[in-house]
């Protein structure tokens, strides 16, 4: 008998309920679609861009050129075929690559940015010290220790 009447009480107050949130329901995926847009924003669309860049730099790589492969093989392109690339990598030793293993063409400046100088001129360097021929030497006297016969009696 309880359960006759919690029957009809339960169905009217779920269709109740569904017309009140209509207009709530876009609102909901609001913050969805803002993460969808923010993630393609600084996900995708860089991803892409990158890999545009990468395509448009393996189609100009014409023999002479030296380039960096995926795996950071540093080499001059020898020859260049329809997807394979003949690198020299020591001089006398010829490797064939697909050009999907070219990750960059290197220019000289961009190794003029990677090198470091091999010295800084703000070091100090050996003209720079004392002028005394000999460094000063450390004292070679010891402390007496506490509680010894030297200590005050």
């Amino acid at each position: 008998m309880l359960v006759s009447h919690a029957l009809p009480v339960a169905v009217h107050l779920a269709a109740g309920s569904t017309g009140k949130k209509g207009g709530s329901s876009l609102l909901s995926f609001l913050p969805l679609l803002v993460i969808v847009g923010i993630g393609y924003l600084l996900l995708v669309r860089p991803a892409r861009n990158r890999q545009r860049r990468a395509l448009e730099n393996r189609a100009a790589i014409e023999p002479g050129v030296e380039v960096t492969t995926t795996a950071g093989l540093l080499a001059t392109v020898v020859a260049v075929e329809d997807d394979v690339v003949t690198l020299e990598i020591a001089p006398g030793v010829n490797a064939k690559f697909v050009k999907g293993a070219i990750a960059r063409v290197n220019t000289p400046a961009d190794f003029a940015e990677d090198i470091e100088p091999m010295h800084d001129d703000t070091l100090p360097t050996r003209d720079d010290g004392p002028t005394s021929p000999e460094p000063p030497h450390p004292t070679t006297e010891i402390p007496p220790e506490p509680g010894s016969a030297g200590a005050g009696s």
